[in-house]
């Protein structure tokens, strides 16, 4: 129980260490642990050291699916990164981005007036949900973690939920807790995945982390996370398996594309087709198929 306090305030004295002149980053997690902590990530990095998934990728992946996720994700033994139950805001819409990662706790005074103290001879007015709100950037998806919190448990309601629309350009929410202002965050195009919907705003809470390590439901959620959410939930995936994923979900894409075109002719079984051909004369048809499809979708992307 001591070592567990302790981590907490550490956590919170390198949140209050962080706090700025208004020029500088504000970062719950020192630059270098979280680069210590992603460093299996290949791609560049943002200048909190968050992992900078590049934006063509994110682009792509906008066509996964929750399954095409799931199968690379399963076979590295990353069995805890889909989180669902979500209130889905625009359910036709897929949610793409980099996670910017927040964590509430519930309020305790002794600890949060010092917290609020140390905030202040740094220039920072007050801790609270705005704190991170303001330091969001293009293609993050604000994922925050509010212990499944209902009343006083709302993130935002339509105006800040439009100002993280504009800091993101359209990236997205996940909170495991509310919102509130259905009615106008509903008339916003970005996707957004709540627990709860309740008119009190935010309260009895306390701000403890900024790109922390941060748990949604049964996920571990790290900041630079890619973030895809459809209708059905969110996975997070680590950096390092972005790659993969996308270019296992293009070799899926074109084997459901072939595997239609042969039910359609009507000439063969369903087991005869799928989920692989059983004749070796198809297995080849199949394969050759595949090359060319693949060769056409490299030069597509590589002509843009």
């Amino acid at each position: 129980m001591k070592n567990r306090f302790c981590r907490i305030a550490r956590s919170a004295l390198a949140l209050l260490a962080c706090l700025p002149s208004a020029a500088a980053q504000l970062t719950s997690f020192p630059k270098q642990d979280l680069v210590d902590y992603t460093a299996k990530s290949p791609f560049e990095r943002l200048p909190d050291g968050r992992p900078k998934v590049p934006d063509e990728l994110i682009e792509r992946a906008r066509g996964l699916s929750s399954e095409e996720v799931w199968a690379v994700l399963q076979d590295k033994e990353f069995n805890n990164q889909y989180a669902d139950g979500f209130q889905v805001l625009h359910p036709g819409k897929t949610m793409v981005g980099r996670a910017f990662t927040v964590q509430f706790m519930p309020l305790r005074a002794d600890v949060d007036d010092v917290a609020q103290a140390k905030a202040k001879e740094r220039g920072v007015k007050r801790l609270m949900n705005q704190t991170a709100i303001d330091m969001l950037q293009p293609g993050d998806v604000l994922v925050v973690d509010l212990f499944g919190k209902k009343v006083n448990g709302t993130i935002v309601g339509d105006n800040l939920f439009f100002y993280v629309n504009q800091a993101t350009h359209g990236g997205g929410l996940v909170v495991d807790g509310s919102i509130r202002d259905l009615n106008g965050i509903s008339e916003i195009d970005m996707p957004a995945y709540f627990r709860f919907v309740d008119p009190t705003p935010i309260g009895n809470v306390m701000l403890t982390g900024i790109n922390v390590p941060v748990r949604i439901q049964g996920v571990t959620v790290m900041p630079g996370d890619l973030v895809v959410g459809d209708r059905e939930g969110v996975y997070f995936i680590p950096p390092q398996f972005v790659q993969e994923v996308l270019d296992k979900a293009d070799e899926t894409h074109i084997h459901d594309e072939w595997t239609k075109k042969k039910f359609a002719e009507g000439k063969y079984k369903s087991s005869e087709i799928y989920g692989s051909p059983s004749d070796p004369q198809l297995k080849q048809e199949y394969q050759q198929y595949l090359k060319k499809r693949l060769d056409e979708i490299h030069k597509q992307r590589t002509s843009k």
